[in-house]
């Protein structure tokens, strides 16, 4: 056995390529992963909303409660729903995006995948961030955010863009869509 190098042979490779990759999903010759979802994604963020705002509704009526039976002390915990309001809203999208399903409990209602530009699935990370860059951009920049997916074939955001994702139809959605043209 020789253990002369071989120049030949490219070294092997570890971790990802560094190779570009092409998108995913071509709204041309794809169109039924984009049919509809502006709308079933407005639809998606109002019950997403829902999901966010619920649980510290409970919170803030929970504090009310307990500020009455402690005399006003237990109100001193308002302060507190600030954070965690903040805390759960990125805790909510980082856990349900990261999931197998990469999508939010809205999302999933409304038959909506998030993926990288490239085709993988959301992680965690990712579902966080994009949920920051989701409330910078809508506070920076609102109403005119919104006028961003009206002028790309892949209706994406401007925090898509900024976070590298796209919203698509979920597969089943786009069989569905699929047969029926």
């Amino acid at each position: 056995m020789s253990y002369e190098s071989d120049t030949s042979r490219e070294p092997p490779r570890l971790g990802w390529s560094d190779e570009p990759r092409p998108h995913a999903f071509d709204p041309v010759t794809q169109p039924e992963y984009f049919e509809g979802v502006l709308s079933r994604r407005l639809l998606a963020c109002l019950v997403d909303v829902l999901m966010i705002i619920g649980p510290i509704a409970l919170a803030a009526v929970f504090i009310f409660v307990f500020g009455l039976l402690t005399l006003g002390l237990g109100w001193m915990l308002f302060f507190l729903l600030s954070p965690a309001f903040f805390v759960w809203a990125i805790l909510y999208n980082a856990l349900t995006l990261g999931s197998p399903a990469s999508a939010t409990l809205g999302m999933r209602l409304m038959e909506l995948e998030m993926r990288t530009w490239y085709g993988a699935p959301c992680y965690s990370l990712l579902g966080a961030v994009h949920a920051v860059l989701f409330w910078v951009s809508i506070s920076a920049l609102t109403p005119f955010v919104l006028l961003v997916p009206l002028f790309n074939d892949r209706r994406r955001l401007l925090h898509d863009f900024l976070a590298g994702t796209v919203v698509v139809n979920a597969p089943q959605r786009a069989d569905a869509l699929r047969r029926r043209t």
